[in-house]
């Protein structure tokens, strides 16, 4: 991969399940990033993102195919992240999706997602205004999205706390209100999970697409 001199490199890894990824986060994602000035390149090569996470500032991740699983991609991941550098945890990756991998639900998701309601509307509302991620974002706004269960049962213990940034309206199965982006709390680096992001009804739109720049931007450091 070549990086652009002189900009924030961000590696975008997706790839797996029940999701378009080379259609949204693969393209109108990294469509996105590269507007707001970012150095940007994606992958769904589990070779290639343990590789090349060493060379990147801020990885954002919607993996949730179990091919990652391996030592090396989660070595390489928890080294990007004990080294202080940026995550954007995205949808699909904010899942409770490797059962061998606990460490990445409870040190760098901060819990996660098992299950949502059926594809449907709901409002998204910022509970935290004055933070950097929500600038420019309008206080509440409808979506037609796949609401994920984060932590709605609790999370095991060892998990990371997390800073709620913008919530869901309540579910139909919990009847309470969701995280939508958030913060975990990790000793050295800066990590964001966007709960949102099923297909182009959401990545397409201006209120998250100013989410995921915002993200990048403030897990950067710059």
């Amino acid at each position: 991969m070549q990086w652009e001199a002189g900009k924030t490199k961000v590696l975008v890894i997706g790839g797996g399940s029940s999701h378009n990824f080379a259609s949204f986060f693969g393209t109108t994602d990294v469509a996105t990033l590269k507007t707001a000035g970012f150095s940007v390149h994606y992958t769904e090569d589990r070779d290639q993102a343990a590789a090349e996470l060493a060379n990147a500032d801020v990885a954002v991740i919607s993996v949730n195919r179990k091919f990652f699983d391996i030592a090396a991609y989660r070595k390489a991941v928890m080294d990007f992240a004990a080294a202080g550098k940026g995550l954007v945890m995205l949808h699909p990756g904010t899942w409770y999706g490797f059962q061998g991998w606990p460490e990445l639900n409870a040190q760098i998701v901060g819990g996660g997602a098992r299950g949502h309601d059926k594809l449907g509307p709901f409002t998204v509302n910022v509970t935290a205004k004055d933070h950097p991620i929500m600038a420019g974002v309008p206080a509440s706004f409808g979506v037609e999205d796949e609401l994920y269960y984060i932590n709605a049962e609790g999370t095991p213990e060892g998990t990371n706390p997390i800073q709620v940034l913008a919530e869901t309206s309540p579910s139909q199965k919990y009847g309470k209100s969701h995280p939508s982006v958030w913060i975990t709390q990790h000793p050295k680096a800066k990590i964001v999970g966007i709960a949102l992001g099923h297909d182009e009804r959401v990545h397409d739109m201006e209120a998250f697409r100013t989410i995921l720049t915002n993200a990048v931007k403030w897990a950067s450091g710059k």
